[in-house]
């Protein structure tokens, strides 16, 4: 990274304690958060989320976060719309001389940011897409080179990826497209980490805990209120296992335990797209989810001033 850092993010695995660090980041530094989770976005759906709401009440003040609860449970949300909504907050909140401060742990919506990825829904062309028929990766990879520049072998190690990657690049090529894209964000981002035994048994606590904080009643009012089975299956984890439950599909031990595993598998392919993103060249600077609060703001507070220096 070069210049100053205009953004801080705080990512991490489920279960991390990563919306806790982010808050009092932002409290101590003048910021706001801006949340980077695909289903906080959804209205009503509080608990099975991880909306932490109480970790932004900093001795007596409400800390601002962003992009939660911005959308009705069943409407459409996607990575577009999340960058357009993205650097809304994000110049409202720079306008203000604030300091953003990004949290979360979906991994595509993160990196779309720190990666800048243009803003432009490109249609798909069948016509084209014809032309590219039996031609070979060989071919393909090079047909790519001709439009732009391959920065990691990410680009090239799939056929459907790079005639999608060929597909948008004519679009760009043919419609001189230049806007719409990120303005310069130069973020220092920190990673919040535990052993994986002490990863699961935070993700089990959790879970108990939530349970008994009322998630299965959550998801009941959500089927009452009119929120499809079919919507709530496919939020995944927690509404998933939880319907299904409600559907007296499975039992409660079959549930709980069903659901269990899955989020330590979800923990695990979070920690996986992290690494991806290193291996892109994005640096993650890593802390131990154990070292205590004050000590971890106080790491972070020396990484974004050493810039400076």
């Amino acid at each position: 990274m070069t210049g100053k850092y205009n953004m801080i993010t705080i990512l991490g695995p489920t279960a991390s304690g990563k919306t806790t660090v982010a808050a009092n980041l932002a409290y101590r530094m003048n910021g706001e958060v801006i949340s980077a989770d695909s289903r906080q976005v959804y209205r009503n759906m509080d608990i099975g989320t991880g909306k932490d709401y109480d970790d932004y009440r900093i001795e007596g003040r409400e800390v601002p976060c962003h992009l939660v609860d911005i959308c009705e449970a069943g409407e459409k949300y996607s990575v577009y719309r999340y960058q357009k909504d993205f650097l809304t907050v994000y110049n409202d909140i720079v306008s203000r001389d604030k300091l953003p401060v990004m949290c979360g742990g979906t991994g595509m919506y993160i990196e779309s940011i720190l990666e800048g990825y243009r803003l432009i829904r490109v249609p798909v062309n069948y016509s084209f897409r014809n032309t590219l028929e039996g031609k070979s990766m060989e071919e393909l990879t090079s047909i790519l080179k001709t439009y732009k520049e391959l920065h990691n072998i990410t680009d090239i190690t799939r056929r459907k990826t790079v005639v999608r990657a060929i597909e948008i690049a004519k679009y760009y090529s043919d419609h001189n497209y230049k806007g719409s894209e990120f303005p310069e964000i130069d973020s220092l981002v920190v990673g919040i980490r535990f052993d994986r035994n002490s990863r699961r048994r935070r993700i089990s606590d959790r879970l108990r805990d939530r349970l008994k904080d009322g998630m299965v009643e959550e998801v009941k009012s959500l089927l009452e209120s009119g929120v499809s089975d079919g919507t709530l299956i496919y939020y995944g984890l927690e509404y998933k296992f939880i319907t299904w439950y409600l559907q007296e599909k499975i039992s409660y031990d079959e549930m709980f335990s069903q659901l269990e595993t899955s989020i330590h598998r979800f923990a695990k392919r979070q920690m996986t797209w992290f690494r991806r993103m290193e291996r892109k060249g994005i640096k993650i600077s890593w802390l131990d989810g154990y070292m205590p609060l004050d000590e971890k703001i106080e790491k972070i507070g020396e990484w974004y001033s050493s810039v400076y220096k």
